[in-house]
């Protein structure tokens, strides 16, 4: 077995190219420095050799890590939830070939009866300058987190608009969950139901909040009664499946938009202890098309996060680079992916 090649190292790079180290460096970091010939003759050499330039090097040179900081939140158990698992290996792709990479962290452990600190773990990053930016998920109003960050001017763009804050100035990016929604809603009604009921999100959740407006807004304007026909519950499969039973015995509902995939599986779990078949006779919708959803063959809004993270990434670089401005918000548009929980073919 032939003996790895050991990777090319600067000086590699300066001797094919017959050119000092130094020259090498500036064809890297100032190439402007360079005649064109000097310069493509060490950028042939760098290509042929396959050289990566030391990052920790050119952090101490540039104060720059190209580092972005993800925090992550805790696990949340008896949930379908894996949309923020795909969202992070979005980000970790978009990154990685904007030669960006992404640093995950927590905010630390939290001691029964205590609750989590919401700026646990930035600070830390903040002190160091290990990261040159962050992205955070959670943009609920009064959110400790963006307001922590932007008193900090630490850069930061959302996954999230920025909900009751007109006047927030930070990038971010979202999906119009509620006209996700109002789509499930309207193809519900186009397979015959119109007794449609919505399970959603305790109060308090905006996004939540904004996913039931496209329900009733659908609902009222295909002219079909809503009255008696939603239940408001915490996120879990046993609490999805729950409400639909209770809904099945006092509003003999034929189909279910849900807010999440997690109350989705609880509803098919309340039909199959009443015999009663996905499609053929309930129709049923979740929100995030997990792979729970794909597997059980459970009609989901389908979230675009690999967009949402080339934008997200788009703006950390326009945020990062002296004299550009970012986006201040970009909403885009999720899609319905159908299959046989709702039809009744």
């Amino acid at each position: 077995m032939d003996t790895p090649r050991p990777p090319a190292t600067l000086a590699d790079v300066a001797e094919r190219a017959g050119v000092s180290r130094q020259t090498v460096s500036n064809a890297i970091n100032n190439p402007d420095l360079l005649r064109p010939d000097t310069l493509a003759r060490v950028q042939d050499a760098i290509e042929h050799l396959d050289y990566t330039p030391n990052q920790a090097a050119r952090h101490l040179r540039t104060r720059s890590s190209h580092l972005v900081g993800l925090r992550l939140s805790p696990a949340q158990e008896f949930t379908a939830n894996m949309a923020m698992d795909r969202f992070v290996h979005a980000l970790v792709e978009a990154s990685r070939e904007a030669g960006y990479h992404v640093l995950l962290f927590s905010g630390g452990r939290v001691a029964e009866g205590e609750l989590p600190d919401p700026l646990g773990g930035y600070d830390d990053l903040l002190r160091s300058t290990a990261v040159d930016a962050f992205v955070v998920t959670d943009t609920y109003l009064g959110n400790p987190q963006t307001i922590g960050l932007a008193r900090r001017k630490a850069p930061f763009v959302a996954f999230g608009r920025p909900w009751d804050d007109p006047g927030s100035t930070h990038p971010w990016v979202d999906v119009d969950g509620a006209a996700g929604i109002a789509a499930a809603t309207e193809h519900l009604r186009a397979q015959g139901h119109e007794r449609i009921a919505w399970i959603g999100w305790q109060p308090g959740s905006r996004i939540g909040e904004d996913r039931r407006a496209g329900w009733h807004r659908a609902m009222t304007a295909l002219e079909l009664p809503t009255a008696g026909l939603e239940a408001a519950v915490e996120d879990s499969v046993l609490a999805g499946g729950r409400a639909a039973a209770s809904l099945l015995e006092s509003s003999a509902p034929t189909a279910f938009v849900c807010a999440s995939d997690t109350l989705a599986v609880g509803v098919l779990g309340a039909l199959a202890d009443r015999g009663l078949k996905p499609g053929r006779d309930v129709g049923v919708v979740g929100f995030d098309d997990s792979q729970v959803a794909q597997v059980m063959g459970l009609t989901s809004v389908r979230q675009p996060l690999e967009e949402v993270a080339v934008h997200l990434v788009a703006a950390l670089r326009a945020l990062l680079a002296p004299g550009h401005v970012a986006e201040s918000g970009v909403m885009l548009q999720p899609s319905l992916e159908i299959r046989t929980s709702s039809t009744r073919d």
